[in-house]
């Protein structure tokens, strides 16, 4: 009878340790199961990422790219037929619009909050004003520098305005900048001289003092305006920045009416707001609107590197674009020049201080 019993509980023993080997084989397998899951999860989220940020720099190269080949584009026999003033209007008026309709999917998701609300105050809106009226003068000279530079030139001195931004970070808002950032700034003015080189006329740059005068100022009001908004934006991190945008766009609207009734009046009252028209553009206006919808889709998704390559690509597109539509010389000196301006971009970028 005890060795029945000695075996009944031996018995018993082992299929209790049965029982707890099988729990754990399951678990186990659980844990493998999740693992698994987890890891592919990871990597389709990372596939995702990198499938977004692809199509975001696309977006951003052939934007920046088509930008002045569509204003270029746009004349008819050397002149605006439109009212540059009218498409100004547009251009804020397409971007308020996407703005306001960012906002809708915000209050619809997540309700309406203090930050996202438009409703706003006196103290909050006062400020708008400074950085839209930079904007429309700067806006409206990109137009007028095409008299005195080619596409591929102004894709060019375009990248002056990093300087300008650059100095007034400083200035303004106190940042340092790092001994790298200094030296892509001074790589960057020998870039866009060398790129503007002529050899085949008597005149050593390819653009006149009109046209280089035209090219700083600009700079100087995109990185005053650029610096000056985003002094706006960390004043109150936590508002939306839809928010902000749709104020500074009407404001933009506001400012850009003003512009038509004293530049263009007589020929919008007598031909029609939309005279001269077509549809190079309007896909003008849709670049410029889209284009400022990239750059924050940019700074969301991706990183400023991001910038830094579609700045280098869009300025070697722009050049071999207008080979084909405005037969332009893409000489070596332009290369060169094209080549050293996008290492500066870059030294700008990377020499950032941590």
């Amino acid at each position: 009878m005890e060795y029945r019993k000695i075996k009944d509980e031996l018995q018993d023993d082992h299929v209790v340790a049965s029982d707890i080997e099988s729990v754990k084989g399951k678990s186990h397998t659980v844990a493998s199961s999740n693992i698994a899951m987890a890891t592919l999860g990871v990597g389709s989220g990372e596939r995702v990422n990198w499938k977004r940020k692809g199509v975001v720099t696309c977006a951003l190269t052939i934007l920046t790219s088509s930008q002045a080949i569509l204003i270029v584009w746009s004349k008819r026999a050397g002149k605006y037929e439109y009212s540059v003033t009218t498409a100004n209007f547009l251009v804020e008026t397409l971007k308020c619009a996407l703005s306001f309709l960012a906002l809708t999917r915000i209050w619809k998701n997540e309700g309406v909050t203090d930050d996202n609300r438009l409703s706003t105050t006196y103290d909050e809106v006062k400020v708008f004003p400074i950085p839209a009226a930079l904007y429309l003068f700067k806006n409206l000279l990109q137009y007028y520098i095409f008299a005195y530079v080619d596409a591929p030139g102004y894709q060019i001195l375009k990248n002056l305005n990093i300087i300008s931004t650059g100095v007034l970070y400083r200035i303004i808002l106190k940042k340092k900048l790092s001994e790298i950032q200094w030296a892509g700034f001074i790589l960057l003015c020998c870039g866009c001289t060398t790129a503007q080189l002529n050899s085949n006329s008597d005149r050593v740059l390819q653009t006149s003092l009109p046209g280089w005068i035209m090219a700083i100022v600009m700079a100087l009001l995109s990185g005053f305006a650029g610096v000056y908004t985003e002094a706006i934006i960390k004043k109150r991190p936590s508002r939306n920045i839809n928010v902000q945008n749709f104020w500074l766009y009407v404001f933009g609207m506001a400012f850009n009416a003003i512009a038509i009734v004293i530049q263009d009046f007589d020929a919008v009252a007598n031909k029609g707001f939309f005279h001269g028209y077509s549809f190079i553009t309007v896909l003008m206006i849709l670049n410029h609107a889209l284009s400022g919808i990239a750059v924050s889709m940019v700074m969301k998704y991706a990183d400023n590197i991001v910038k830094v390559y579609s700045t280098s690509v869009a300025m070697l597109l722009t050049a071999v674009v207008s080979v084909f539509l405005f037969n332009f010389h893409l000489s070596l000196a332009f290369f060169l020049g094209s080549t050293v301006v996008s290492v500066s971009v870059y030294l700008h970028s990377a020499g950032k201080l941590r």
